[in-house]
């Protein structure tokens, strides 16, 4: 059985698991490059597009991994010499500082620190967090909000209600809305310090930490002279580089956002990041309903309309932060993001309006990168 990258939080998990997120990640054999394609395995023998495309498959590889933000990072490599093993195990080891920086889970850690002391003065930070904040702020301007990193008292707001099994009242709401918005985050340029303009603003790294981590080891192992990896950080946020198989780029595979277990395409990712948001797995159950775990930072409510995003972007800090915003944006905004940004790339998938028939809408995806599995009605 091949084994495939899936969207949970444990370890690398064969078909037969369920996933964290409704978008699985999947395509590459990463059996410590023990693993060799055969005419049996089913990726290798099927046809894309009702055409006689074979859809591309993975060869051996290696690869280290490391417990890092309540997941698993995982840095896969070509067979080759043993020199890029240094490097890669270096890479997880910056994951780990990294972490310990941004974690709101750890007391000592500098965002935590920042979070008790920056509403009560200036809060001197250090020059990678501070850059952080820079484009974090940034990009929540252009995107008009939907994507925010002062959203955590919502998300702690709707976690706690579900434990009471009721739903957030208004007050409740209007609230924690009241403390969220980068206009209440100062930034010093010439102090690297960073202050809140009152109490309960906080920050929380938790839609592109991530990605920014996975860009960090991936720095890393191209500083060493390694052209050819892939990393994933918690198996939802990746970054490839370079060929793997005789392939132009490293063959991903996306589950059917309706049913898991069932494998929708194959992307072949080269020099790019991707990052899925979806509704399938994570969410709120209240009252006998499900909501969306995602939550519309400037409503304080789960988005809906939409059962999967995946967006792929030069860097996996980008790819986060935009596959969350495109799934409070909504489709149509979303698409016109892409259109005004042609670097960026998305698979947008609306839920279908009767049965099981999905239809994909597909912006600035190179059409011999990706590779269907069934006969999908596709928009672009």
């Amino acid at each position: 059985m091949p084994w495939h990258l899936s969207s949970s939080d444990n370890v690398m998990k064969n078909d037969s698991t369920t996933n964290r997120r409704n978008f699985l990640t999947r395509g590459f054999a990463a059996n410590v490059g023990n693993h060799q394609p055969t005419a049996n395995d089913s990726l290798f023998n099927e046809i894309a597009d009702g055409s006689s495309r074979i859809i591309p498959t993975a060869g051996d590889t290696v690869r280290l991994g490391a417990r890092a933000m309540a997941c698993d990072f995982t840095v896969i490599l070509n067979p080759g010499p043993k020199s890029q093993l240094a490097p890669a195990s270096e890479s997880l080891n910056l994951v780990g500082e990294i972490e310990e920086q941004l974690s709101v889970y750890r007391d000592s850690s500098e965002v935590s620190r920042l979070n008790r002391y920056a509403a009560r003065m200036p809060f001197s930070v250090k020059q990678n967090l501070f850059d952080l904040l820079l484009r974090s702020r940034e990009l929540s301007v252009e995107l008009n909000g939907a994507f925010d990193p002062t959203a955590g008292p919502l998300l702690r707001l709707w976690r706690r209600c579900q434990d009471d099994h009721r739903l957030p009242t208004p007050d409740e709401i209007a609230t924690a809305i009241f403390v969220v918005g980068m206009h209440h985050v100062q930034l010093d340029n010439e102090n690297l310090t960073v202050a809140f303009d009152g109490t309960g603003v906080e920050l929380n790294f938790g839609a592109n930490g991530k990605g920014y981590a996975v860009d960090r080891a991936g720095d890393v192992l191209s500083d060493a002279g390694v052209d050819d990896w892939l990393i994933h950080g918690g198996h939802s946020s990746i970054l490839a580089r370079g060929k793997h198989a005789g392939h132009s780029g490293w063959p991903i595979g996306l589950r059917n956002p309706l049913f898991p277990r069932e494998t929708w395409a194959t992307i072949l990712l080269s020099n790019q990041a991707m990052a899925t948001s979806g509704s399938g797995v994570q969410f709120y159950r209240i009252q006998g309903r499900r909501y969306n775990h995602i939550i519309d930072p400037r409503i304080g409510w789960p988005v809906e309309g939409q059962l999967s995003v995946t967006v792929f972007a030069p860097t996996a800090e980008i790819a986060d932060t935009l596959s969350t915003a495109f799934f409070v944006m909504g489709v149509e905004k979303g698409r016109e993001y892409c259109k005004n940004h042609p670097e960026i790339a998305a698979i947008l998938t609306p839920p279908p309006e009767t049965g099981r028939t999905l239809k994909p809408i597909l912006c600035n995806i190179p059409p011999e990168n990706l590779f269907f599995h069934q006969d999908i009605d596709q928009f672009s």
